[in-house]
């Protein structure tokens, strides 16, 4: 485990030279190969995104090893480099499943502290050769029990709504003992594991309904504490929604500065340039509290959960209002099927909800910091 930090040090705030090339690779990268159409074309497909990619994406540029350690198969990076693989996804609208692969699951392993399961599921996450998610994270009482027999450990109950349930090849679960909650891993038989895909407004981000029939499992660590691992999700995705919020405000203001209404630019109209205006200082707050929460992940600070519902609140609302100017400064465009912007603000509307509301972000940063106890009063 790192060493915590009481403090942030501004430096680490901003991007190191290896990050800004790594960036620059994402973005030609996902450019060329995870383009609208590409996007459009892999949604139709069985596993909902390009697998072809996926692979490349590990064995090419090494995405999937960055925040593993190198015993276990990883390049031994930080969450850092591994936000702004998330942030660059963001803006392409990748659909492949790094969220729940590369953050989720891999956070819950690391943290689990059971060497273990590192050592077997890690190495063959950080190549690519498995895909992975969670179940049972989101809610105090999981809807999952695990009960111990003769052979061993079996779940029985259920999760809904979990991200990339009907395909991920490794699935971490949180479930009950008669001793309290604690996590399991389980590779889900077609015989022992219903898995129901459901339909969701952004088909770019693949959730199911798992059934659990008895299914064989093998316990994780001692813990079914998941609070850092889900302030890590939420720290990703904020990454990932200011990489949507920048391609919305970047695609809206090359057009306005194309477009003309009675023979100039529409985006030389004040009241055009005070909307995309607005965007810009939101997404400028958005990247701060981002920056500070993936900072707050990479060296396991004690900020880590005020950093992390700073930024899930501030990013929902900035992706939100980024899409919804998308979608309206494209005038009549912007409404039609063929545009793309439509997938953003789908994206933009299901990440508002993904690990809590603003509403909820706000209520736990009031607890967080005194707020609320002072208010009761």
């Amino acid at each position: 485990m790192h060493h915590r930090h009481p403090d942030i040090d501004p430096q680490l705030l901003s991007q190191t030279e290896e990050q800004r090339e790594l960036r620059t690779v994402l973005r030609d990268f996902l450019t060329e190969a995870s383009g609208p159409e590409s996007v459009r074309k892999h949604l139709a497909t069985a596993r909902g995104h390009d697998e072809r990619l996926w692979t490349r994406l590990a064995g090419e540029i090494g995405v999937h090893g960055l925040a593993i350690p190198e015993e276990y198969g990883g390049s031994g990076f930080t969450f850092a480099e591994l936000a702004v693989v998330l942030e660059e996804s963001g803006r392409a609208l990748c659909c492949a499943p790094l969220l729940p692969t590369l953050v989720l699951a891999t956070q819950a392993l690391l943290h689990s502290g059971d060497r273990q399961a590192c050592e077997r599921h890690l190495p063959r996450i950080a190549d690519g050769t498995l895909t992975a998610t969670v179940a049972g994270f989101d809610t105090d009482e999981p809807g999952v029990v695990a009960e111990r027999g003769g052979s061993g450990w079996r779940l029985r109950g259920q999760a809904d709504f979990v991200l990339d349930g009907a395909g991920a090849d490794l699935i971490v679960v949180r479930a009950r003992t008669p001793e309290g909650a604690r996590l399991f891993t389980c590779e889900p038989a077609e015989d022992t594991c219903r898995r129901t895909p459901r339909r969701v407004l952004d088909e770019t981000r693949r959730q199911a309904l798992l059934e659990f029939l008895g299914t064989p499992a093998t316990p994780v660590g001692d813990s079914g504490e998941v609070t850092a691992t889900l302030d890590a999700g939420r720290a990703a995705l904020a990454a990932e929604q200011v990489g949507g919020s920048g391609h919305a405000l970047n695609a809206t203001v090359e057009f306005v500065a194309r477009r003309e209404q009675f023979g100039r630019p529409i985006g030389s109209f004040q009241a055009v340039k005070h909307r995309l205006a607005d965007v810009l200082v939101a997404l400028e707050a958005a990247r701060s509290a981002s920056a500070y929460a993936t900072a707050c992940v990479a060296l396991e600070s004690p900020q880590l959960p005020v950093a992390a519902s700073a930024a899930g609140a501030v990013c929902s609302e900035t992706f939100r209002l980024a899409t919804a100017e998308y979608v309206q400064l494209h005038g009549g465009i912007g409404f039609t099927w063929e545009h793309p912007a439509h997938l953003y603000v789908r994206r933009a509307r299901s990440s508002e909800v993904l690990f809590g509301t603003s509403g909820q972000h706000r209520a736990r940063l009031a607890r967080l910091v005194g707020l609320a106890a002072r208010s009761a009063a």
